[in-house]
């Protein structure tokens, strides 16, 4: 029987980093975020409701998605992040489902569902029923500090910027706190990568 855990961190923490180590090792990955890039992609049906929503200005000359204009409105009105969460939830987690289901029936040992809102889907009372059915959560921490870093370097952005972006979600420190397990990812690589090996031997040793 499949173990299944639910992975979270916040923007800037390296959680995409610890998501791929987990799948190095063999865990089989559903990816939030790249289950919404699909879901969101040109002539797809979600991406007619956001124009509906948000203003045809969210929509390129190519048919796609402009993602930072969609999120200079939703990071900063918490009204219109409702409406966002209202619209990509539901389809999101019905997707998520089965994939997760797919591998179930395939018996892995580990599935993980990196999951970036998780809390906060939670919290809205929009948690996805897959996610439900982690038996463990995964956060991955870094202080506020090395989230405003790492962020601004990345995606190049201003501090006003990255901290109404960091604000949007909750604190990491109050995610740790919610955690079966933490990895701490504010130090070298080769320290998350001690702790992901770790983490991956104890889950599946533990397998039903």
């Amino acid at each position: 029987m499949s173990k299944i855990v639910a992975l979270t961190g916040g923007i800037g923490s390296g959680k995409s980093t610890v998501a791929r180590l987990f799948a190095e090792l063999g865990a089989t990955l559903i990816d939030a975020d790249a289950i919404v890039h699909e879901l969101q992609a040109p002539g797809m049906p979600m991406l007619k409701q956001l124009a509906e929503v948000f203003g045809p200005e969210i929509i390129d000359p190519g048919g796609g998605l402009r993602r930072e204009e969609l999120g200079r409105v939703v990071f900063r009105d918490e009204a219109a992040r409702e409406k966002l969460n209202a619209i990509v939830h539901p389809q999101v987690g019905a997707e998520f489902a089965r994939r997760m289901a797919a591998a179930q029936e395939a018996d892995v040992p580990l599935i993980v569902l990196d999951i970036p809102l998780l809390f906060e889907g939670r919290e809205s009372g929009r948690g996805s029923s897959a996610a439900m059915q982690a038996e463990a959560v995964l956060v991955v921490w870094v202080p506020r500090a090395i989230q405003l870093e790492r962020q601004m370097a990345r995606d190049d952005r201003g501090r006003e910027d990255a901290e109404a972006r960091i604000d949007a979600q909750l604190p990491l420190d109050e995610k740790r706190d919610l955690a079966d397990h933490v990895i701490d990812n504010s130090g070298a690589i080769e320290k998350t990568e001690r702790q992901v090996r770790s983490l991956y031997a104890k889950l599946t040793s533990a397998r039903a």
